[in-house]
């Protein structure tokens, strides 16, 4: 009984003071479409880029999509879009206020969104007054994205490609002094070909030449040295090939253009504006002051309950 009391009052009440009810959510509702015009507030249009990390591997535990995020939202890639837009001017910020940079800061965060999306792909969503400068903005991020991965892929390869070189010129040194003293025992002793010699001289020796009996001396003194350093250059040269294999492969990656993202959706200008909603605006303008006057004419019907009685 209480409650359908309360409401038949309810509806009593308004239906008493309609009038005055309808003509100020009218109002409200129109000075909510006003006061939402461009006149009043900076419309802005929405551009929205959305991409795949690609050739990255990532680090620790992170995925590739949570690496391309920390990489976009890095100081160095903030700084290139703020520079190349002059966003200082863009968001109306002095750069000499104390705390600009702090301003900059949350102006760019809410005016550029970067989010993963549920299919781990990269949402870059801008918002700018100018429909063309939100469009460039999610490309050059993109853009500058690419350009960085690109150098700390190159700046790391670059130090393993320099790594191999000084290990290929050591093991050529190498491969190079074991040739220069197998030739030399070949030009001071005639030892060069430790097995076909061997065959010569067991035939010249036969036969008494004094020729093969020193060269027999010569292969019994350096011979196993000579054999030794034929294994060696034979196995410290396929070394050499691998090595020299895994150099051309991480070459082939410091040369490389590659690109670091897979673009699934291309930002364009938008024709329409995303903000203000003006009919939400004058919707919420009109629900709010309808049920204010409705709070502030049960006061002013009530006030009796509210107000003690004067002794």
């Amino acid at each position: 009984m209480d409650n359908n009391f309360n409401n038949l009052s309810l509806v009593q009440l308004i239906y008493k003071w309609k009038w005055h009810i309808i003509v100020i959510t009218l109002v409200a509702a129109i000075c909510g479409a006003i006061f939402s015009s461009s006149t009043f507030i900076t419309p802005l249009y929405k551009s929205e880029a959305i991409a795949y990390p690609a050739n990255i591997s990532p680090y620790s535990d992170e995925s590739e999509t949570e690496q391309m995020l920390q990489i976009i939202n890095s100081q160095s890639i903030v700084d290139s879009i703020v520079e190349k837009y002059d966003l200082w001017t863009d968001y109306k910020i002095d750069r000499n206020y104390q705390f600009a940079k702090t301003y900059l800061m949350l102006e760019y965060h809410d005016k550029i969104k970067i989010s993963k999306t549920p299919y781990e792909a990269v949402s870059i969503v801008v918002n700018d007054k100018d429909p063309m400068v939100a469009c460039n903005i999610a490309k050059d991020i993109l853009y500058f994205y690419d350009q960085k991965v690109a150098k700390m892929h190159r700046d790391k390869v670059g130090e393993v490609v320099a790594m191999y070189e000084r290990q290929l010129g050591e093991k050529q040194r190498g491969i190079d002094s074991l040739k220069q003293r197998l030739s030399d025992l070949g030009t001071q002793f005639g030892v060069a070909n430790y097995s076909g010699q061997l065959r010569e001289i067991t035939r010249g020796y036969i036969n008494g030449s004094a020729r093969a009996t020193e060269l027999k001396t010569n292969l019994e003194l350096y011979g196993p040295e000579a054999i030794d350093l034929e294994t060696k250059i034979v196995a410290e040269g396929n070394t050499y090939t691998s090595i020299k294999m895994d150099y051309e492969q991480e070459l082939r990656f410091f040369n490389s253009n590659l690109t670091y993202s897979n673009i699934v959706t291309e930002p364009y200008p938008a024709d329409k504006k995303s903000y203000p909603v003006r009919w939400v605006v004058v919707a919420l303008s009109g629900l709010g002051a309808f049920l204010l006057t409705i709070l502030v004419l049960f006061i002013i019907e009530n006030r009796k309950k509210f107000i003690p009685a004067e002794q």
